[in-house]
């Protein structure tokens, strides 16, 4: 069969100019990993073609067999356009991803299949089902046990990729309650590949540079130092999701986690106020450990990019300040700055949408740049203007050129992360609209 698998990633038609997509591609990777493993499972008897939007353009004139779609909430009206155009073709079509997977009645309306939750094995049934004449509408959820292992993701991508991608771990089983990673089916259970197996996969990327694509590296920590030891001198650069406790408290993870390569650790800080951490359930994070962390990683030559979200029912007008003077006294490196945004099947949306806060739900706006519910303690335009004053004031061309300069003492990987995020920043000034 001839297969075409679609990480969908909409840029509203918008052709990035080459600088663009360098820079996008020094340090990001593709939106998703699972369709990549999707393609990296299928059997070999059949032809898997990969296409971003983000990077090139879909053909819709090739003759395929099969379509798979992956999209989250803000690409679901081109996923849809995408789907129905290749549906009038005679292409089935299956589609996958978070939307999918919490409307999967929805999503079948514009597909022959739906594929729900991260579900590797119900893709080879699907293919097989596929040859056979026997598709079904749904496949999944299906219950992980230690019988289910993580695919590779090796296989072969089109375009110019500086940085690789790989997923030693899966889940995450401290259910934030904005979260929509841990509220998809099965997105709350937590396990790990094989070290030797993630170890031989490392290998074989081709690039010099990778992207962890776990939730967090710091869940098990027993398990990571292990896979960290194994990694040194493979010679490899990377950059990884940790929670703030274990990255405070374990120094012996840390240092390891530099000896064998990373570059930077990117850590959900979220809020700067313990009665937030503590209202949204992120156990993770207690704020007086927060230098601790970041000296911690500091000291081993390592970048903080640092996640901060607003609009929480806690927050009022002086947040934003208050997380600008206190995130330049920690010297986080990068920063980003998201609009908070209740996912459908969380209980932030179901609290939220209960208490008719909700201001809309059309799934396209559901991107983390736009105000979709009524704040607490402030106007959707205040909320709104406000993320966008930290953009506008973090990465101020002085306070960016000292973090950069700071950098320099690190060696020339963390130098040019910070560099290029910083450079980003400071060329686009991200405007929410």
């Amino acid at each position: 069969m001839k297969i075409l698998v679609i990480e969908n990633f909409w840029l509203g038609g918008k052709k990035l100019r080459f600088y663009e997509k360098l820079l996008l591609n020094t340090f990001s990777i593709l939106p998703s990993l699972y369709a990549r493993q999707l393609a990296a499972i299928t059997p070999k008897k059949h032809s898997v073609k990969i296409v971003n939007e983000r990077y090139s353009n879909i053909n819709f004139n090739e003759d395929y067999d099969i379509v798979l779609i992956n999209f989250n909430f803000s690409s679901i009206t081109r996923a849809f356009e995408i789907a129905d155009t290749f549906k009038q073709k005679n292409i089935s079509v299956v589609l996958s991803g978070w939307y999918p997977s919490i409307f999967p009645k929805e999503a079948k309306s514009h597909s022959d299949s739906v594929l729900i939750g991260k579900n590797e094995t119900c893709w080879l049934e699907l293919l097989d089902d596929f040859e056979n004449d026997k598709l079904k509408s749904f496949y999944g959820p299906k219950k992980f046990d230690k019988s289910v292992k993580i695919p590779p993701t090796k296989v072969e991508i089109p375009g110019f990729m500086m940085t690789g991608a790989i997923e030693a771990t899966r889940g995450c089983p401290y259910m934030c309650e904005f979260c929509p990673e841990t509220n998809i089916p099965g997105g709350s259970q937590y396990f790990t590949r094989p070290i030797d197996e993630v170890i031989d996969e490392i290998k074989s990327v081709p690039q010099r540079t990778i992207m962890f694509y776990d939730n967090s590296l710091t869940i098990n920590p027993t398990y990571t130092k292990f896979l960290f030891k194994k990694m040194i001198g493979l010679h490899k650069k990377f950059f990884c999701n940790g929670n703030v406790d274990v990255l405070a408290q374990d120094k012996e993870l840390v240092r390891l986690s530099k000896e064998a390569g990373c570059v930077a650790w990117l850590v959900g800080f979220e809020s700067i106020s313990q009665d937030t951490l503590d209202s949204i359930r992120k156990t993770t994070n207690m704020v007086i450990e927060y230098t601790q962390a970041i000296h911690n990683i500091h000291n081993n030559h390592m970048a903080v990019i640092g996640e901060f979200i607003f609009g929480f029912d806690t927050d009022t007008k002086e947040v934003f300040d208050k997380t600008l003077t206190i995130i330049k006294e920690l010297k986080i490196d990068i920063a980003d700055f998201s609009i908070l945004t209740p996912f459908p099947n969380t209980p932030l949306f179901k609290k939220l949408d209960s208490n008719g806060r909700i201001l809309t739900k059309d799934w396209s706006y559901y991107d983390m740049s736009h105000v979709v519910f009524i704040p607490n303690q402030m106007t959707p335009e205040e909320l709104r203007e406000g993320v966008r004053k930290m953009y506008d004031e973090f990465y101020q061309l002085p306070f960016a050129i000292k973090r950069i300069a700071r950098g320099l003492r690190w060696g020339v990987y963390p130098f040019l992360a910070i560099f290029v995020r910083n450079l980003v920043a400071m060329m686009g000034r991200r405007r929410l609209s």
